[in-house]
């Protein structure tokens, strides 16, 4: 049994301690950590937290953690990650590891030093259709992947910005609609063509009063050779659903989180899969952290990559990142 320790007890801790308790006899919730005590203690208490702490530094001297969830705002990922591998903790974090290429850089570097696991959570990989489309793409049981979009169209309220500091900040948050929110579907669109070559795209802040971006429109190319369309957004009101399209030689494959509307010509086939983030960060329906987590759990017994290493998790960042460039340029932008 690995002991588990949760860095940030904010909206996402939860999905965190769902999955601990669904890996059954491999995981144990150990601590808790969450620089305002109040809510650290609170925290403990609802979810039957071994330890508390108020420092997370002193969390990572605890020689009973075996693997820290990193769940804090965007921008601290980079300097708690390190400081995890360098004390020899296994580490899950959240999206995105960290919001410039330079820390990104300094996270993948300490952790390879270091002999640390880490795994970074973009569970959409793991939804049971997205699975069976990435298959099917890769046996090549579609044909040539020509046209493929994702929607990313979401609803935040202006509450929802309000509710912490740290929130649609350059240096906290590392952007708006497409860092935050978007960051998932553009690592599973990129996922299943195989990454991402180049973007060009428009950014602005149409609806709230914040710094970072509320909407996006981009046009991709991607490393197959297919073109496509990612739009993201937290103005659209209300949310929708977040889709995918992949249309390929021999089939179009259309799927949204409420179930598949097209496969071939099978037509509307209810999946039975669901997610409310379109309208609440929290709702996470069939989105479960698990099989990050157990995938982690196995990857650090047989000494083995993770299904999302921290090079593969930073993919998606370097697209976000491109994606801001191009808008302000007005230029494509080629990524490596």
């Amino acid at each position: 049994m690995f002991n588990f320790a949760i860095i940030g007890c904010g909206v996402i801790a939860p999905s965190h301690v769902q999955a601990i308790k669904e890996a059954g006899n491999s995981a144990k919730l150990y601590a808790v950590c969450d620089i305002i005590e109040d809510k650290a203690i609170k925290f403990k208490e609802t979810h039957g937290a071994e330890k508390v702490y108020i420092d997370y530094k002193d969390m990572l001297a605890d020689s009973n953690v075996d693997v820290v969830c990193i769940c804090t705002p965007s921008g601290m990922h980079g300097e708690m990650t390190i400081n995890a591998a360098r004390a020899g903790k296994h580490i899950l974090c959240e999206k995105p590891i960290e919001i410039t290429a330079k820390k990104m850089k300094a996270v993948i570097d300490v952790v390879e030093k270091s002999g640390v696991n880490m795994a970074c959570v973009f569970q959409r990989r793991t939804q049971p259709i997205a699975v069976k489309v990435k298959e099917a793409i890769d046996n090549g049981e579609f044909g040539k992947v020509l046209v493929a979009d994702a929607y990313m169209k979401s609803w935040r309220s202006k509450e929802y910005y309000k509710s912490a500091d740290w929130r649609a900040t350059w240096e906290l948050d590392g952007g708006g609609a497409l860092m935050n929110q978007g960051i998932h579907g553009i690592d599973l669109i990129s996922w299943f063509c195989g990454g991402i070559d180049s973007v060009k795209s428009i950014v602005r802040t149409r609806y709230h009063d914040i710094a970072v971006e509320d909407a996006a429109v981009v046009a991709v190319e991607y490393k197959n050779g297919a073109i496509g369309v990612i739009q993201g957004t937290t103005c659209v009101y209300p949310g929708q659903d977040v889709r995918f399209e992949i249309h390929c030689e021999k089939v179009s494959i259309i799927f949204p989180d409420n179930g598949i509307l097209l496969w071939g010509d099978k037509g509307y086939e209810a999946s039975g899969e669901g997610s409310g983030v379109k309208d609440n960060p929290a709702a996470l329906g069939s989105l479960s952290h698990t099989p990050i987590l157990l995938d982690l759990i196995d990857a650090i017994k047989n000494n083995r990559p993770p299904m999302v290493t921290p090079a593969e998790g930073r993919k998606a960042v370097d697209t976000i990142l491109a994606i801001y460039q191009s808008s302000k340029t007005g230029k494509a932008v080629k990524l490596k």
